[in-house]
């Protein structure tokens, strides 16, 4: 979507000038209106312009952020939730203004239950926080989406990751959560069994809702035990498709392999120029197995097969952690060595899920579409569920190169909902996708905005997201 495409939010200066002096008055040092701070909390990791809120505000608790909310939803301004701003698709932006509620401050975690394989936390724990804190329990959350997010805005994104192919995504590991509404009222969404017939499902609602329905103050999560043994490695192909082709296979087979990602040639180029890797400059599939001692040295032995079949290999593995971690920061540093490609450009980050039998067409056009098109867009991809990203590095102060991208984009979009797939694995709608919803899902949109409408009817909960206004 063309960014003079944006939802347009109208600002109700008089409301906001009331909240100002209403949060100051009973906030203090946690209301913040500098300059700096509101252009921090309005920052998204792409191209769309920053449009900072009017004010930050610090809650520590769940009766404070209801404080908030009821003065907003009073004066009709606009609130929007923060959690650590890594989001993708302008999801922290604030084009109506209004009230920017960070939850930095809400980071306790409330209850481990060990023989349950769950936890209880506020939403600005992160997950590398909650793994510090677990790491002597046996227990993990696996949810990995690379950033050091917070763990509501993971739920509120319904965001997942590397090892989404065997643990599934933030959908299916919140067991409940707490949140405010937009009339300031607190509710539970289930308890903490893991299965329930009762009612409508609201956890499934609010997350991936992007704060748009409602604040997220407190969430239980499955866990899972740490696995006795872990295998790991780097396997380069020929091209992309055989890549894809063996993910396929693999998948196919039922070998339970916990994280499996793409790295398309351009991408490998960067990551062996900046993390000082050494595997060829081709397309690779980093790989890694949980379970057993014997039974991730037999996974990967047998992806080993699978790949030779492929014209894949050596797969070079291993079970030294220091090893798989040296190979897994390179991974998550992808984003970063993707720079070193055009220095000094803006990257626009985008991505696609299809059904994993439609994967290597798709990669394989969208590499022809990037050729075509004359970018610079490595490539990598969560490939074990059939997600994939492009990274579209370009000048932000070049009209010509800012359509060509966001031509290139609407057409990968098409591409993957052509396939039966969705314009978006895990980054969300936000501002970014606005476009390409209603083209994915048609009718089923105009529900989603009839939520909307009876939840917040005066559009105050991250307004100028997700859809158009109703």
């Amino acid at each position: 979507m063309a960014l003079k495409d944006l939802a347009a939010v109208a600002r109700n200066e008089n409301g906001i000038a009331a909240m100002l002096g209403i949060l100051k008055q009973r906030f203090g040092d946690r209301f913040q209106t500098g300059n700096a701070i509101r252009e921090q909390h309005g920052h998204t990791t792409t191209y769309i312009p920053n449009q900072a809120p009017d004010a930050v505000v610090f809650p520590e608790n769940t009766e404070e952020v209801q404080e908030i909310v009821r003065a907003c939803a009073e004066h009709r301004v606009p609130v929007i939730a923060y959690g650590t701003g890594t989001s993708l698709e302008g999801h922290v932006n604030a084009p109506g203004g209004g009230i920017c509620v960070d939850t930095s401050r809400m980071n306790r975690i409330l209850a481990v239950n060990s023989e349950d394989l769950d936890c209880t936390v506020e939403p600005g724990v992160t997950r590398e926080d909650l793994n510090r804190h677990l790491r002597d329990s046996g227990l993990f959350f696996p949810i990995d989406p690379g950033a050091n997010a917070s763990l509501g805005g993971m739920a509120a994104t319904r965001a997942s990751g590397t090892n989404a192919v065997r643990y599934g995504t933030m959908r299916e590991n919140v067991i409940a959560l707490t949140a405010v509404m937009a009339n300031g009222r607190a509710i539970t969404t289930a308890s903490r069994a893991r299965k329930s017939s009762a009612g409508y499902d609201l956890t499934r609602l609010l997350v991936g809702s992007e704060g748009t329905l409602g604040i997220i103050t407190s969430l239980t999560l499955k866990l899972a035990g740490i696995p006795q043994a872990i295998s790991g490695g780097v396997c380069p192909f020929p091209s992309v498709e055989a890549a894809c082709n063996a993910v396929i296979m693999t998948i196919q087979m039922g070998i339970p392999v916990a994280r499996i990602e793409l790295v398309n040639q351009l991408q490998m180029r960067a990551m062996i120029a900046y993390s000082k890797l050494n595997y060829p400059e081709s397309p690779c599939l980093f790989l890694e197995f949980h379970g057993s001692e014997a039974s991730v040295a037999e996974q990967a032995e047998t992806f080993g097969e699978i790949a030779s079949e492929f014209g894949g290999g050596p797969f070079l593995w291993t079970t030294v952690a220091e090893e798989r971690n040296e190979l897994w920061k390179a991974r998550h540093n992808a984003y970063w060595s993707s720079q070193t490609l055009r220095p000094g450009a803006k990257a626009l980050s985008t991505d696609v899920c299809v059904p994993i039998s439609r994967l290597a067409e798709c990669i394989a056009a969208t590499e022809e579409d990037i050729a075509r098109s004359s970018l610079v867009a490595p490539i990598v991809g969560h490939v074990g569920d059939g997600n994939f990203h492009v990274l579209v590095l370009m000048n932000p102060d070049d009209p010509k190169e800012i359509e060509a991208a966001e031509s290139f984009v609407a057409r990968l979009n098409a591409r993957a909902v052509a396939m039966d797939g969705t314009c978006t694995g895990e980054h969300g709608i936000g501002q970014g996708k606005m476009g390409f919803l209603r083209h994915e899902l048609g009718d089923a949109v105009d529900f989603m905005v009839a939520i909307k409408h009876a939840l917040d009817p005066h559009d105050i909960m991250n307004p100028g997201k997700v859809f158009f206004r109703y």
